[in-house]
């Protein structure tokens, strides 16, 4: 976390679109930490923001979802900082990560989710949906097939939503990462075809904005911003293994503070000026955002009220009236139905009553009856499709 701090502060304050009081603003730009071990970054990030705290219902609690009596919880049993993020679990968590590669792949599904959105319900002069998913990855998080597998497919839909940010410090817990892993992954994700983005040093802020304005001008392909690390930078454990995932101990601790100019003797402190100024950056951006969008709603709601009507129910997680009617029955007899041939015509009676059921089958849809009949396929020329293929 300490040498990611740089990467999380410019993203959160000059980029990322997201009102940290309404934290479930359907066209927030997502922020996925793949690397799940780092969690106390992403609290960081969350108490800073000042995110509020919404229940299990979809209710303000009008709390802070992270409070710094959180933070010193951290991986307590049952606090709301537990040593990987939880869903549902915590306040601006998007997704629950801690297997490498989960989270890289959970950011390429809500890259799909987004243009799908936005393929069936924006129309000229309401963008309704158009927001970003930046995925923060580490030198696991590559080493995994999942990971791989969903920055192809990422990379042949042109997903230019999607970001993902390379945490490349070169250190696994067995110690340096060439002992088992040393090829060039910005090659690798050229080949996939994605921008990828190049920079030498962690703490270089203005070379950090520069990628992420690179990657919003980016309109035909993913981003892989590779950047360049110390781990544990400025304690004396930095670029060492020992940095990753013990503590650093006491003596330790002090130095690393004297080495940031910070009071050795203050613990969870956080200088005077420092929470306006982060709440400022994201929560006046975010909010103004937040706000129009709410109002570009209103006015849909005029122009289009079915798919307005549709849309609520989609953000709502429930089904429309009747969205079963069709669904056939299958009469017991000697020689019965395949289970394939029944759940292929469900599934297609549903479809045409629900145009947000999406899917598809690992390239057996022909023969499992996965396929939505009359339904185009989600393409990099076609998001609005409804039968999904991924290999």
């Amino acid at each position: 976390p300490m040498a990611l701090a740089p990467v999380g502060y410019t993203l959160w304050t000059q980029f990322l679109r997201y009102d940290p009081a309404h934290a479930d603003w359907p066209n927030r730009d997502r922020f996925v930490l793949s690397v799940g071990h780092a969690s106390m970054l992403l609290y960081s990030l969350i108490h800073l923001a000042g995110i509020e705290e919404i229940d299990a219902e979809g209710n303000k609690t009008g709390k802070e979802a992270i409070s710094l009596d959180d933070i010193e919880q951290f991986r307590q049993l049952s606090s709301r900082t537990p040593g990987h993020p939880e869903y549902r679990h915590t306040t601006g968590v998007e997704t629950t990560t801690g297997p490498l590669g989960q989270g890289c792949g959970n950011s390429v599904g809500m890259a799909i989710a987004e243009r799908w959105l936005a393929a069936r319900y924006n129309k000229d002069g309401f963008p309704l949906f158009d927001h970003d998913v930046y995925a923060l990855c580490g030198d696991g998080d590559m080493m995994e097939g999942v990971s791989a597998e969903a920055a192809s497919l990422a990379g042949h839909l042109k997903l230019s939503n999607l970001c993902w940010i390379y945490d490349s410090n070169h250190i696994s817990i067995e110690g340096a990462t060439d002992l088992a892993f040393d090829e060039d992954v910005g090659l690798r994700f050229q080949a996939y075809g994605w921008n990828v983005i190049h920079i030498d040093d962690a703490n270089d802020v203005e070379a950090l904005a520069n990628a992420f304005a690179a990657f919003k001008a980016t309109n035909d392909r993913p981003t892989f911003i590779v950047v360049h690390s110390v781990i544990g930078y400025g304690s004396p454990k930095a670029g060492s293994e020992k940095a990753h995932g013990e503590p650093l101990g006491e003596d330790n601790i002090r130095a690393t503070k004297r080495a940031y100019g910070w009071p050795e003797d203050k613990s969870f402190y956080i200088p005077d000026g420092v929470l306006d100024h982060f709440r400022d950056a994201i929560g006046g951006r975010g909010g103004k955002l937040r706000d129009e969008w709410v109002a570009m709603v209103e006015r849909y709601r005029g122009e289009y009220p079915d798919l307005a009507a549709e849309l609520d129910l989609l953000l709502k997680d429930k089904l429309p009236d009747g969205w079963d009617a069709d669904v056939p029955v299958f009469p017991a007899d000697a020689k019965g139905v395949a289970s394939r041939d029944s759940g292929g015509k469900v599934l297609n009676a549903i479809a045409g009553r629900v145009p947000w059921l999406i899917g598809g089958s690992a390239d057996l849809a022909p023969s499992t009856k996965t396929d939505i009949k009359g339904a185009p396929s989600f393409e990099a020329n076609n998001y609005g499709g409804q039968n999904f293929h991924f290999g």
